[in-house]
């Protein structure tokens, strides 16, 4: 099976931490985000990869080359990035036979990916409490009947997962016409399909849209819950390491550290002495937890340092994010609702109680610096010392 994975999204909704990081390589455990959805796609049996890229081609093409666990890649660049059918569209040269298309911010479960490839044409599906942010699919037992986006009234709860497997003839369909949102869909070529196959709805068993920063958070709690115990770095003895923890070939952790997984430490990452790590976190390549340093269910990209005496609690620091002594991130409101966060200038629900900082790269706090909940430190920005940031800045 040929498998398209569309991974050229600018990733506005990801803002901070897409600024300067493309979106599909923005960290999840031990490999980019869109390597997941390359993973799932091979281990379900694809057999060639044509990945779609855009600004990003040359940091994405640096990481898969021109074969990713043995299997062959492609590459096709979507200049104008106007839409799902307009990305599909220009890997169409490479189509031959049978494809699938996957989206390459979405996380899926191997499994239902192959079965997905198994019943071709098919789309995976996912049952969701709320159909109506979703595009939804009508059924007919599992042959699906038709598709609409964001319905006020869904006709079943089955989102539609943005997986799919389309016939040969499907790629002579892809000059569609422009949406009311500017857009070339690639649902209107799945009408199509639908009017002219019988297409299969496969139950996806997991699933999740990596949108929003929040859902970074989520994907890397998905992936790093799969991880195996694995202490390969430099552990000192005078560490407690408990759980499913990962210290790669070139981190350090030094004396008094606690770590309670999952956890994943990267090469040339450093934790302690003397700090506590827990939760879903990870520490990535070359970032630092400091001395009496506490990080919970957090990620610290590349570079990222925490120095000594601050809490870090359900956040993501963005590359060489900086953070001085005594920075404290809160992360839960005293009224007990779920956390805000701005989102292309809107304030939304996270859905989470529990929510800290979201901190582009280069950011550095001041000594003593206090963070609210569900706060956005820009891409650069400094605080200074004692400064209390309770408004995105």
């Amino acid at each position: 099976m040929q498998a398209i994975v569309l991974a050229a999204g600018q990733g506005t909704r990801m803002r901070p931490l897409s600024e300067s990081c493309p979106k599909p390589m923005l960290p999840v455990a031990e490999e980019p985000l869109v390597a997941h959805t390359v993973r799932a796609a091979v281990e379900a049996g694809a057999d060639e990869l044509v990945l779609v890229v855009g600004y990003e081609a040359d940091t994405v093409r640096e990481y898969f080359g021109w074969e990713y666990a043995g299997i062959p890649v492609e590459y096709a660049v979507q200049e104008r990035q106007r839409g799902t059918a307009d990305a599909v569209r220009a890997a169409r040269e490479h189509i031959d036979g049978p494809f699938a298309v996957l989206n390459g911010d979405n996380l899926y479960d191997s499994d239902a990916v192959s079965r997905l490839f198994d019943a071709a044409p098919s789309i995976g599906s996912y049952q969701v409490e709320d159909p109506r942010n979703y595009g939804v699919l009508s059924t007919d037992g599992d042959r699906v009947t038709g598709i609409v986006e964001k319905p006020d009234d869904p006709p079943t709860d089955l989102a539609n997962t943005g997986a799919y497997v389309f016939p040969e003839r499907a790629s002579e369909w892809l000059d569609v016409s422009e949406s009311e949102r500017g857009e070339y869909e690639i649902t209107d070529v799945v009408e199509r399909v639908i009017d002219e196959f019988d297409v299969t709805s496969v139950e996806i068993d997991r699933w999740l849209d990596v949108g929003r920063p929040w859902e970074l958070l989520e994907a890397n709690e998905w992936k790093l819950a799969e991880l195996d115990r694995d202490l390969q770095g430099d552990v000192s003895e005078d560490a407690t390491v408990e759980g499913n923890v990962v210290v790669e070939e070139g981190a350090t952790v030094e004396s008094g550290v606690v770590i309670e997984g999952p956890a994943l430490v990267r090469t040339g990452a450093t934790v302690g002495p003397n700090a506590y790590v827990r939760g879903a976190t990870l520490v990535d390549e070359g970032a630092k937890v400091g001395h009496s340093v506490e990080v919970k269910n957090s990620v610290l990209s590349p570079g990222a340092t925490v120095g000594h005496l601050s809490y870090v609690g359900d956040s993501i620091l963005g590359r060489d994010v900086n953070f001085g002594a005594g920075t404290n991130v809160a992360n839960l409101r005293h009224d007990g609702e779920d956390v805000e966060h701005t989102v292309k200038g809107e304030r939304v629900s996270t859905g989470r109680r529990k929510f800290g900082a979201i901190v582009g790269d280069g950011a550095k706090t001041g000594i003593d610096t206090s963070l609210y909940p569900g706060v956005t430190l820009s891409e650069g920005a400094t605080t200074a010392p004692n400064e209390t940031v309770s408004r995105d800045k």
